[in-house]
């Protein structure tokens, strides 16, 4: 099954290649590896959640936003790369999360991105991984995902 099959069967859509909301680029290559800017879970142009963990948002209530950043950096190597199917695999991912001081299950809330990335790839989707507590992120976003993919032929 195609990376974009496995994608629909678990009800999602790859969107378009996020735009840059300031002074960078969605994703840059070198070589066959693919490094993404943090990307936010923005569907459509807009945020789908807003907050921080601990206030008052809970792990669960961050897992379709972090799942939707985790597809935004999908789309943004998929676009420098020429697509989906020149992704090899997930090398490394990060995961920003927004949170109160006493807040401490960042790597639950990882575990969506992680998790999602090993549904969608499979066994290439196997990644290392940091997770780390922020004040804050920017348009208030709960959680930034930033991901280094490998792919083929490169250029």
């Amino acid at each position: 099954m195609s990376v974009q099959s496995k994608i629909e069967s678990l009800g999602y859509k790859l969107p378009l290649a996020p735009q840059a909301i300031a002074a960078y680029i969605p994703a840059n290559r070198s070589g066959n590896l693919v490094f993404t800017s943090g990307q936010l879970p923005l569907k459509d142009g807009r945020l789908t959640l807003t907050g921080k963990l601990g206030e008052p948002l809970s792990v669960d209530d961050v897992k379709e936003a972090t799942i939707q950043a985790s597809l935004n950096a999908i789309a943004a190597a998929s676009a420098v790369c020429g697509g989906l199917d020149k992704i090899v695999k997930i090398v490394k991912i990060g995961v920003f999360v927004a949170c109160s001081p006493n807040f401490s299950e960042h790597h639950l809330v990882a575990n969506h991105g992680s998790n999602f990335f090993l549904s969608v790839f499979g066994e290439a989707g196997r990644h290392a991984r940091f997770a780390v507590g922020v004040p804050s992120l920017p348009l208030n976003a709960p959680v930034e995902v930033e991901a280094i993919f490998q792919v083929a032929d490169a250029p």
